[in-house]
């Protein structure tokens, strides 16, 4: 009896292990790497632009994200608000690289700034942008439904001595998907994120010069002669004959 149970036993564990490696396919037998998901660029072209150019220099901020944007996944929203991610679908980076890319770009296609540069290029600036990404996936109504895209930046431009906020921008931008798949919903993001960055770029352009002011508390500088009397006075007044 205890032979025959554990022939039984013994026979139920490799039926089992069989089982198993047949569920998980080749991967498990080191047969071949899982299969590869598909990359969607998200960077808008922007059209040569014309104008006055504007005297200062400019540096964009990495932009903060709202919590799960941030990745290099093309998120999407459902119905009842929860967030998920398309299957095998991905960005070339993060979303916080890509929309920076897409500002400075932006910015330079403008035609109307020769210096402007991303905060890590350490540029001497005027002015900061200082961005958020507020929303950037698809939205659905209805499970397996046509999604809608929505980028949501908000903007600050920001004294870069002192980073005194001096105008401040929100851009909501909406595109319908033409079709229910990533790569539709990563066209329609890139048209979205264009318009958003085009409306930050018209807007930050029209800001003047930054004046630099001495804090109110601050007296005025004195004339050299003037501080020579007064260094002297000082020195006449603590001799003994003066006292």
């Amino acid at each position: 009896m205890i032979h025959g149970a554990m022939m039984q036993r013994r026979y139920f564990l490799v039926a089992a292990s069989t089982l198993a490696v047949g569920g998980c396919g080749g991967n498990l037998l080191g047969l071949g790497p899982p299969e590869p998901g598909a990359i969607y660029p998200v960077r808008p072209v922007f059209p040569a632009g014309s104008g006055a150019k504007v005297a200062w220099a400019l540096a964009i901020l990495r932009p903060d994200v709202m919590p799960g944007l941030d990745s290099d996944r093309i998120a999407l929203i459902q119905a009842d608000g929860s967030m998920d991610y398309y299957a095998k679908a991905n960005y070339p980076d993060r979303v916080s690289v890509l929309v920076q890319q897409a500002l400075l770009d932006g910015f330079e296609r403008s035609g109307r700034i020769d210096a402007v540069a991303p905060e890590q290029a350490a540029l001497h600036a005027e002015y900061d942008l200082v961005s958020e990404i507020k929303d950037f996936g698809a939205h659905y109504a209805q499970t397996d439904g046509i999604p809608q895209v929505r980028v949501h930046l908000t903007a600050k431009l920001a004294t870069a001595h002192g980073r005194a906020i001096v105008s401040s921008l929100s851009s909501n931008q909406s595109v319908a998907a033409s079709t229910n798949s990533a790569g539709a919903v990563a066209q329609s993001l890139q048209q979205a994120l264009g318009a958003a960055v085009t409306e930050i770029v018209n807007w930050a352009l029209t800001a003047p010069m930054p004046t630099t002011q001495l804090p109110a508390t601050a007296s005025p500088a004195k004339p050299a002669e003037q501080l020579l009397r007064d260094t002297s006075r000082g020195s006449n007044q603590l001799r003994p004959g003066n006292r």
